[in-house]
């Protein structure tokens, strides 16, 4: 594919219909279905238990025109590197002669958290697959607990807010970076505001000739607390603020894109993190004058976070 006009990729088969059960405003199957632009070729889909799992998949039905096995919490990047390892032995006897593409979707949970070892040990194999994590940054499936994911100060069912509490005490993982350590040949973070970004992203990735890792920012409508109808304009503004940088690792190399790369160029406006905090129930203890100091190391962190971003890609 070496266009990404919308006529172009109006030709790209419906891998993921509509009639899933994802709840209303939820990012999941935005995100999916601008991945699954990223290739011509035929897909194969694993996808670790969480709730885009459950909500594509609710027996007897299947919202999915691919190819696709459900795995556990905790072995999806397995199951997935399994396929491309059955796939490489038929093509080699001659049984199969079609390119396919293998990509594994899990949520936070399954990436950060249960499934992180399975991850990590297919990204160091070399299998040549791509993980897509759907990043809502909580097990949102089985109840909005917190899971490493989560956000500093966010109220979730395990780290509540309260008179003492001011929610999550812990910043969240930088499981991007962790995969960047991997050496693997791509690595990025995207939005689903920005559908070009996105897409462009999906297409390096399943191109890399080896293992590739996509982050993505999946805003919860019933775990963060917002309007559903604002899923867009939230994914936007956590770019807008840097809580989640639009960016690219290739063989190591770092790149800042879209609309971050804007920000860093002067040429769009890095918002302050209490627009963030503010446009979410999941934050709006912090509204209070006793969380202010928390609020500062929010704001602090995140702007460390983009320092050091921006010194890597040569800002």
């Amino acid at each position: 594919m070496t266009s990404l006009s919308l006529k172009d990729l109006n030709k790209i088969p419906v891998r993921l219909a509509s009639g899933h059960r994802l709840c209303a405003g939820c990012a999941e199957s935005i995100i999916a279905k601008q991945v699954l632009m990223g290739t011509e070729d035929q897909v194969a889909v694993s996808a670790s238990t969480g709730c885009f799992e459950v909500s594509t998949t609710i027996f007897p039905y299947t919202a999915w025109n691919t190819p696709y096995i459900h795995t556990a919490f905790g072995n999806g990047a397995a199951t997935c590197a399994g396929l491309e390892t059955a796939y490489n032995a038929l093509k080699k006897r001659g049984k199969i002669t079609e390119e396919i593409k293998f990509v594994n979707f899990a949520g936070d949970g399954a990436t950060y958290d249960i499934g992180l070892q399975a991850l990590s040990g297919a990204m160091e194999r070399g299998h040549n697959m791509m993980y897509v994590c759907l990043n809502n940054e909580a097990y949102m499936n089985t109840g909005i607990q917190r899971s490493s994911a989560t956000f500093m100060g966010a109220s979730t069912t395990t780290s509540w807010a309260g008179s003492v509490a001011s929610g999550k005490k812990e910043f969240n993982k930088d499981m991007t970076e962790v995969m960047i350590a991997h050496n693997i040949p791509y690595v990025a973070q995207v939005s689903p505001h920005n559908w070009r970004d996105t897409v462009m992203k999906a297409q390096k990735g399943f191109t890399c000739g080896g293992p590739s890792f996509i982050n993505a920012i999946s805003p919860c409508p019933r775990g963060w607390r917002f309007a559903s109808d604002e899923t867009i304009s939230i994914a936007k503004l956590a770019v807008e603020t840097c809580v989640w940088p639009l960016y690219e690792v290739v063989d190591g190399e770092y790149t800042l894109t879209a609309d971050s790369a804007r920000i860093a160029a002067g040429k769009a406006e890095k918002k302050p993190i209490t627009d963030w905090i503010n446009s979410q129930g999941r934050f709006k203890h912090l509204q209070q004058e006793r969380w202010e100091p928390v609020v500062e190391a929010i704001q602090a962190e995140v702007d460390r976070r983009w320092a050091r971003l921006q010194k890597r890609a040569d800002y």
